[in-house]
């Protein structure tokens, strides 16, 4: 458990409709959602007894943890939970010995994608038509469909 002021960091022992909630703001399809909770290292971010946000981190290579769900409730964003978030991520992959840290986000979702580059990831690559060719529905961001993921990569210290 990770601890900052109020806030800790803990695993998920029990998933609720309010992580529900939160894993579905950050993707959208409870099927690909499902498919990598099955595999995910989960963790909540908690004030007390209130959940303000989680995190979903999945092995993808023997030297690779990628975040595949972060999430921040909609009344506490902006105010410093996703860089702790972040933070967490990359100490624990340090402590499990991985060398990098990544994550994938729309091409739309610029809010996440300046986060994610201040907290020093670097984008890796583009995947074209991944949200048309992976979800049912239309996917409206910021006012623009998106279509694209953008793939960003962390080298860990």
């Amino acid at each position: 458990m990770v601890k900052s002021e109020n806030n800790s960091i803990r695993p998920i022992t029990q998933i609720t409709s309010k992580h529900w909630q939160l894993f579905l703001e950050a993707d959208p399809s409870k099927k690909i959602v499902a498919d990598y909770l099955k595999q995910a290292d989960k963790f909540e971010l908690v004030d007390g007894t209130n959940l303000l946000g989680e995190i979903l981190l999945v092995e993808t290579s023997p030297q690779t943890l990628e975040i595949v769900n972060l999430a921040v409730i909609k009344n506490r964003r902006n105010q410093g939970l996703g860089e702790q978030l972040l933070s967490f991520a990359q100490e624990y992959a340090q402590r499990k010995n991985y060398r990098f840290l990544e994550i994938g986000t729309g091409s739309t979702s610029f809010t996440q994608l300046y986060l994610y580059q201040k907290f020093g990831f670097r984008v890796t690559d583009v995947i074209h038509d991944f949200f048309v060719d992976n979800y049912d529905e239309p996917i409206i961001e910021n006012k623009l469909v998106l279509k694209d993921m953008i793939r960003l990569k962390k080298e860990l210290p």
